[in-house]
Order: C-alpha cells, then sequence, then structure tokens
C-alpha cells in the first residue's frame, strides 16, 4: 500500500494573481487584517524593494557601458554619439525617477558602483573588441559624475 500524499490546494494566489491582489488591497483598505494572506503579501512586499534595486542597477550599468563607448570606442564615437548621448540622458533621467521616489537608494547605488562598472566593461569589451589591458578595471570617475547631466567622460581629462 502506497502512502498517501495530500495536494496542497490551490491558493488564490497562485491561481489567480490579479484577483489576489485585488482582494488584498481591498482586505487593507477595510482593515480586515485577520484574513489577509501574510506569508505571500510579505513576498510581494520584499520583491518590489528586490525589483526597484535590480532596475536602478541596470540603469548604472548600462550608463557606466556608454561612458566607456564615449570614452574609448574612437571607430565609433562619431558614427554614434547621438545616440549614445541619448542613451546616456535616458539612464540618467531613469535613475533620478526611481531615486525621487527612494532616495535611500543612492546608498545602493554606492554600494554597487564598482560592481555595475565592471559589468558594463564585460559589455563594453564584448561589443567593442578592444583590447582590455586598454579599459581600466576600475572605474575613472565618480558616481556623481556619472549621475550629472552636465559631465561626460572625455571631460575628466
Amino acid at each position: 500500500m502506497e502512502p498517501q500524499v495530500k495536494a496542497k490546494p490551490t491558493s488564490l494566489y497562485d491561481a489567480d494573481y490579479q484577483l489576489w491582489l485585488d482582494q488584498t488591497v481591498a482586505q487593507l483598505k477595510a482593515r480586515n487584517f485577520s484574513n489577509l494572506d501574510l506569508e505571500n503579501l510579505i513576498e510581494e512586499i520584499e520583491s518590489l524593494g528586490r525589483s526597484d534595486k535590480r532596475v536602478i542597477s541596470s540603469y548604472l550599468m548600462r550608463l557606466c557601458e556608454h561612458f566607456l563607448k564615449l570614452r574609448y570606442w574612437e571607430s565609433e564615437r562619431e558614427m554614434c554619439f547621438r545616440g549614445w548621448d541619448l542613451e546616456i540622458t535616458n539612464f540618467r533621467l531613469q535613475i533620478q525617477v526611481i531615486l525621487k521616489d527612494s532616495p535611500s537608494l543612492k546608498n545602493y547605488l554606492s554600494e554597487n558602483f564598482a560592481f555595475a562598472y565592471g559589468n558594463a566593461r564585460k559589455l563594453f569589451l564584448k561589443a567593442s573588441k578592444l583590447d582590455p589591458q586598454e579599459i581600466p578595471k576600475e572605474p575613472d570617475f565618480t558616481l556623481e559624475q556619472a549621475l550629472d547631466e552636465d559631465w561626460l567622460p572625455w571631460q575628466s581629462e
């Protein structure tokens, strides 16, 4: 005789995420805390924070990548400058929007600046095929410069 395995009932969270959200919001507004699905609510709130961190980190990485393009990819600079400059502005604006809503993420950017730069360097080297020895392993610009809308890489020389 095989042991009986009880299947876990499908929760509303698993069955219909949007309905779960709607009901959770309604319960919170009604201050009906006793019937909240706390386990999934906590998980969702934690994931919101991780999501913002991933997004802002991605914008910083792409910003650094475009600085490397402007600074070192001389053969492409003239033809691509306009697009790269537009992307730099876009990444800065996106970072500003996130920091406006969550100013404490500025500390996260500071802590992860070198990591974002390292990933940007990898992407840049893959795209440009330039000699890795020519590209600094550590950023030669600061986070403040990166976020300054009037700064571009060659201005540090």
